[in-house]
């Protein structure tokens, strides 16, 4: 510490928390690492007058909480590290959980029995946001040893105490999962037993990474069983272990904190999309091939307003809309600008209108319509299409049902009319020759087929008491 009267810097700090108290600036603020510690405290809510740590784990739960915590096996490690000195002393020795909640205290035991005044005890949590400044709850929250003397601490009933405590980092997942402390009354602690602290918290850290390298040296083998070694494999907490060569994935692979019982798709952060699936005591991360494109589903035919479905939303279409699709449907291989536009338009069109018109339908269909030269990207499901692959089967019923009307009746493309007059001809054509009654009915719904003099009078040929008779009838004197 920088200050070698502490009788001094006492006198300092208890001017500082008279004028914290009153809510005054500090005339001579603590070093600055206690400063923020105080701040961050009362931002917390924190007050001067607060007398022990919340207990936070019932008694009846610590043993299942110290089992299943990483530092349970080091436990005989820093036991036998700082106990000693902690009982010769008169201190305790603390190791908390990365929350700062104790797990483990040893020491002596007139210490230990003053310590349980202030729940400096097994269950007690200590971090900042609960007790304020302390050396636990500071350590954990700078990532650093801390001491903390006597009057640093900001709640007073902490004043007879001095404490000591470095952070503990899992080099597995990189996070901050315990601290160990060294506490006693304000004038036995020295502040050096801050190095011996830190001293032990990097000899836990170190056995931490063995255990981590003969696991990852277990998981390598059976990786490198695999016949092919496919995709890359990970550790339990995103580590990357093996199969990255070129490093593109880093030193680690963030998994959102979510166990991957099963295989699922993830974003890595360059973008790609990835297959995280279990593998041993890990994962595998597999290049995740591309997810299908939505179904793009198009209704032309008849008279309704024509309307396209991709993936699961409806989208309305302008004519114009509507007859580019039809021709890039018609023509899967694509078609440059300059062929759209005479297909639409004739002698008369413009590349320049046609890019226009497709860069508005590509915000309404993103990927689906790719450029150069302009082709539909997904798959297609058009009610034309489907009608045209109907027609070879000569099956009158089903052509009666699938067939509403016209393909875009009111179009005036070139191209679009000769495909539409042909649809026209056949199904017609199809009908007459071997359609039924029901089926020859169907079609004179359609706009076409309400006028047909053909087909209406193989329908008034129908007995007098069917109906369609004299409908069929009547649209012929009509």
């Amino acid at each position: 510490m920088s200050y070698p009267h502490l009788d001094a810097y006492s006198r300092l700090l208890r001017g500082a928390h008279e004028a914290v108290a009153a809510g005054e600036s500090c005339p001579q603020a603590p070093r600055h690492l206690i400063k923020a510690s105080w701040m961050r405290s009362l931002d917390a809510g924190i007050g001067l007058e607060g007398t022990s740590a919340p207990l936070v784990i019932d008694p009846s739960r610590i043993r299942d909480v110290r089992d299943d915590h990483p530092l349970q096996p080091l436990l005989p490690l820093l036991a036998q590290t700082l106990s000693g000195l902690a009982e010769e002393s008169g201190h305790v020795m603390i190791v908390t959980d990365g929350d700062g909640r104790v797990l483990w205290r040893e020491g002596n035991h007139t210490t230990m029995s003053r310590a349980d005044g202030i729940g400096l005890a097994d269950g007690h949590q200590w971090s900042e946001q609960r007790v304020g400044t302390n050396g636990i709850g500071t350590a954990l929250a700078t990532g650093r040893p801390v001491h903390v003397f006597s009057e640093e601490h900001l709640m007073r009933v902490l004043h007879v105490w001095s404490c000591s405590a470095a952070p503990i980092t899992d080099p597995d997942s990189g996070r901050i999962i315990g601290c160990v402390d060294v506490s006693g009354t304000a004038r036995s602690l020295h502040p050096a037993t801050v190095a011996l602290v830190a001293t032990t918290a990097k000899l836990a850290e170190t056995q931490l990474a063995l255990r981590m390298h003969e696991r990852d040296e277990r998981l390598r083998r059976r990786y490198e069983s695999l016949r092919g070694k496919p995709g890359v494999l990970l550790s339990a907490t995103g580590r990357v272990i093996s199969g990255d060569p070129a490093g593109s994935l880093g030193e680690r692979v963030h998994l959102d904190g979510r166990p991957a019982h099963f295989a699922r798709r993830m974003i890595l952060r360059d973008g790609r999309v990835a297959l995280l699936e279990p593998f041993s005591d890990g994962y595998l991360l597999r290049p995740s091939p591309p997810a299908a494109p939505p179904l793009l589903r198009l209704s032309f035919l008849g008279e309704r307003p024509p309307t396209a479905v991709y993936g699961d939303r409806e989208r309305p279409l302008s004519l114009r809309h509507a007859e580019i699709l039809t021709l890039l449907a018609l023509h899967p291989h694509g078609l440059t600008a300059e062929q759209l536009s005479f297909h639409l338009y004739g002698d008369y069109g413009n590349p320049v209108t046609i890019r226009a018109e497709i860069h508005r339908l590509r915000s309404q269909l993103g990927n689906a319509i790719a450029a150069k030269p302009y082709r539909l990207t997904c798959p297609i499901d058009a009610d034309f299409l489907a009608l045209r692959r109907l027609l070879p089967a000569g099956d009158p019923a089903t052509l009666a049902r699938s067939y509403p009307g016209p393909l875009l009746p009111r179009s005036e493309s070139p191209e679009i009319r000769r495909e539409r007059d042909e649809l026209e001809a056949q199904v017609r054509a199809c009908l007459l020759r071997h359609g039924t009654p029901d089926d020859l009915w169907a079609y004179a719904q359609t706009c076409n087929g309400r006028g047909d003099y053909e087909v209406l009078e193989r329908l008034a040929a129908l007995p007098s008491t069917d109906p369609r008779s004299a409908a069929a009838r009547s649209r012929l004197l009509g």
